[in-house]
């Protein structure tokens, strides 16, 4: 999947699976979230040149790249057919992506600071060190746009952000793609018009035909 280029959609709305998929590529389903795979002769250097630069940065801290595991997980934990976002390596995705689309960055570290603020007015401690069920109550205030309060509109905007980005980075990874049975494209065999259709408009294969181009 050629992420950068589906990526960009979210600086301005969120993918649906159905974009991502018709995005996705079948050689690229081993590539991990952040990784390149520079023994890729089909991408140009610079697009090398850039990855490699970008994944010698640090943008998030210690603390943000915490609270980004702890929020992919409830949004896609592990059940018994996948493992969650994190261990579809979705922070380190994210990680990436701020830094090659700036425009996430400060939505993103404002979006972080905000959910810190908002637990540390209520319970005293930053979102990552909350219980599971302090942490659940606030991400269900966010998670529904219609039903949140006007106070909490912020904190909705950066949770429909992490969200698509969550998303995008469990269901364009390997683990994603098996979760969704996704193959990409498969050369199949045809073995000619079938029968009955050639019988409706009065045609037939010849003998040459069937020898040399339609029998396998």
């Amino acid at each position: 999947m050629n992420r950068r280029d589906s990526l960009k959609a979210l600086t301005i709305g969120t993918l649906s699976t159905e974009v991502l998929l018709k995005a996705c590529k079948p050689k690229d389903q081993n590539v991990e979230a952040s990784k390149v795979n520079t023994s890729e002769s089909d991408r140009p250097q610079e697009e090398l040149d850039r990855n490699k630069e970008l994944n010698a940065e640090k943008f998030f801290t210690p603390h943000e790249m915490a609270t980004i595991t702890v929020l992919g997980d409830i949004i896609i934990p592990k059940d018994d057919k996948s493992g969650s976002a994190s261990d579809a390596k979705v922070p380190e995705f994210i990680e990436f992506i701020v830094k090659d689309i700036p425009d996430h960055q400060l939505p993103m570290r404002g979006g972080l600071r905000w959910l810190d603020l908002q637990m540390l007015n209520r319970y005293n401690n930053s979102f990552k060190d909350c219980t599971a069920d302090q942490q659940l109550q606030m991400v269900t205030e966010l998670a529904y746009p219609a039903k949140a309060k006007p106070e909490m509109q912020q904190g909705v905007a950066f949770f429909n952000r992490m969200r698509s980005l969550t998303a995008t980075g469990f269901f364009t990874s390997k683990m994603g793609l098996d979760d969704l049975g996704y193959v990409g494209n498969r050369p199949n065999q045809w073995n000619g018009v079938p029968d009955d259709v050639l019988k409706q408009y009065g045609l037939a294969y010849t003998d040459k035909e069937l020898k040399e181009s339609v029998s396998f």
